[in-house]
């Protein structure tokens, strides 16, 4: 017999702790048979936020860069469903900005009035590498530079 407690789950996120919300929508397509989004969709939402907002800020079109981002690593928490036509906002946060690789503490809102109802959190970790040999190089200084913007106070740098 174990001694372990439970552990309980994390509190829900809260839109003030992510630096940028970006807009999303829910699409047709993104119902399963089920009638709410696909949980592999919400893997979709953080990856076209990341890259998005990175596109946006950056002013370049990131493909073209020295150095890819390629995702290493990536997990979801689904906190309630989602269905089409949710409006969305993708919270985007960085824990960890390396050398190397970019770690975004992500969240996804659904849009209910003026409130925003947590739906799920995740975590993706980038890892920069050349586009031909696929080994890690540092972050291109534009993709750093606006990464630094999302640091939240205990990123590790």
């Amino acid at each position: 017999m174990s001694n372990r407690q439970p552990t309980s789950p994390a509190a829900p996120p809260e839109p003030e702790q992510f630096p940028v919300l970006w807009p999303m929508q829910t699409r047709w397509a993104d119902n399963d048979h089920y009638g709410h989004v696909n949980n592999v969709t919400y893997y979709s939402y953080f990856d076209s936020a990341v890259n998005g907002w990175l596109i946006s800020t950056t002013g370049v079109d990131i493909r073209e860069l020295d150095a890819i981002g390629v995702v290493a690593e990536t997990s979801c928490r689904y906190l309630a469903e989602l269905s089409f036509p949710d409006r969305l906002q993708v919270g985007l946060a960085v824990e960890r900005l390396g050398t190397q690789s970019i770690t975004y503490s992500l969240a996804i809102f659904r849009e209910v009035d003026d409130t925003l109802i947590p739906a799920a959190t995740g975590r993706f970790v980038h890892v920069y590498v050349d586009p031909q040999t696929r080994r890690p190089v540092p972050i291109p200084d534009q993709i750093r530079k606006a990464a630094a913007q999302l640091a939240t106070p205990n990123a590790g740098r």
